[in-house]
């Protein structure tokens, strides 16, 4: 069903190329310039959006075998995602139940028990608290109720979302709205992790605003990529989660074919976001590969970091590991020195005063989208939640 969807889809491009039409919207959209600043809103963004819905914190290519390990802060929460010896992945806030030292140090790793660097109390895989240094000394108390915490989690597709609300009723399969189905097609779970690299960006939304945006590229990005890619783009949803493609003329070469035989670096070409802050882009080259970015709001409403992770469909012989190496560095420039550098610009204008409102035109209506699904999270109560997200759930297109 998530391959006929996507020839669907791949479909509904090849009529907007053939007839030179992208979707557009009925109308404009106008987001109020404080929202990129304002720190009250922004902290209602971190407590009602970060700290709510599921996040994308990890990839299954990163933790393959038992034993493994990420720890890693999100969004201000220290988070220890590990795979069980029995394969599972499990999530905890990262501290110690003892006086709450941090575990394990931001990184990956394989591991058969966590201990705290602090007093050296340890922990299984699953969590479980297994042993208290100087027990004797420390005084007897019951194990089973100083475990980790854990946190909702759920790995699907190849990839490993974490709740950071411990006592979340939201279920991560609610929140993915079906999404999910269709990242299945890259099989992921399959994939080679190559390396990550971090940049530092402005305020979440900005960054994110790119990342759905196919308009600029021949302009931003006129001396790097930008000259081969359309700066026209359709948009198709799930709850809130986007795919972003542009009408492709080359998918003419598979019309005729069953929905089996269309080729899936065809149909899961383009960018796909997951709400709210990863985009998954693809590349081609001597294998598929893809670079997932991963956004987290800063300290501050003017600052974000991202992690970049370069995940490859197979793993890389050495000629074609030193290619990988070059683009993913190639990759961090464009995004660091073209899209980030003019977005911490545009922060510094915005907070001038000098606009009331950022526009979003007919033709970006990913940003219309996107905006709308913060509003929607903002204003909704905790116990509505899951009713939101089942709402939505159906699969549509933003415009025709």
């Amino acid at each position: 069903m998530s391959k006929e969807q996507l020839v669907t889809i791949a479909k509904s491009n090849l009529e907007h190329a053939e007839a030179g039409t992208i979707q557009q919207t009925d109308n404009f959209h106008k987001v109020p310039a404080s929202h990129y600043f304002d720190p009250d809103r922004w902290g209602q963004e971190m407590d009602k959006i970060f700290k709510r819905v599921p996040l994308l914190l990890a990839t299954t290519a990163e933790l393959p075998n038992p034993g493994d390990y990420k720890a890693l802060d999100a969004a201000g929460t220290p988070v220890l995602i590990s795979r069980s010896s029995d394969g599972t992945i499990q999530a905890f806030f990262n501290m110690c139940s003892h006086r709450g030292a941090q575990i394990m140090p931001v990184g990956r790793g394989n591991t058969h028990r966590f201990t705290c660097p602090y007093h050296a109390w340890t922990y299984s895989l699953e969590g479980d608290l297994t042993a208290i240094y100087a027990n004797k000394d420390f005084g007897d108390l019951d194990k089973s109720c100083y475990n980790l915490t854990p946190l909702p989690c759920l790995e699907r597709a190849g990839l490993i979302w974490v709740t950071l609300n411990r006592d979340s009723s939201l279920p991560i399969e609610t929140f993915l709205s079906g999404y999910d189905a269709l990242l299945a097609q890259f099989g992921f779970e399959n994939w080679h992790y190559f390396a990550s690299q971090a940049v530092e960006g402005p305020n979440w939304k900005i960054a994110y605003d790119g990342y759905m945006d196919l308009y600029h590229l021949p302009i931003l990005h006129k001396d790097t990529f930008g000259p081969d890619y359309p700066n026209r783009a359709n948009y198709y949803n799930w709850g809130p989660h986007q795919r972003v493609a542009g009408p492709d003329p080359r998918l003419a070469e598979f019309k005729n074919r069953p929905v089996e035989d269309w080729p899936d670096d065809a149909l899961t070409a383009g960018v796909w976001t997951i709400f709210p802050h990863i985009s998954i882009a693809s590349f081609d080259g001597g294998g598929r590969s893809i670079m997932l970015s991963q956004l987290f709001p800063g300290e501050t409403p003017g600052s974000s970091i991202t992690i970049q992770h370069y995940l490859m469909e197979n793993e890389p012989d050495e000629a074609r590991a030193a290619e990988a190496k070059t683009q993913f560095e190639f990759l961090k420039y464009v995004v660091e020195q073209e899209d980030y550098a003019t977005g911490l610009k545009q922060q510094r204008a915005l907070e001038s005063g000098g606009k009331d409102f950022v526009l979003f035109g007919k033709n970006e209506g990913g940003g219309h989208h996107f905006h709308h699904w913060v509003d929607l999270l903002l204003n909704a109560k905790d116990e509505d939640l899951k009713a939101l997200f089942e709402t939505h759930q159906k699969t549509f297109f933003t415009a025709h």
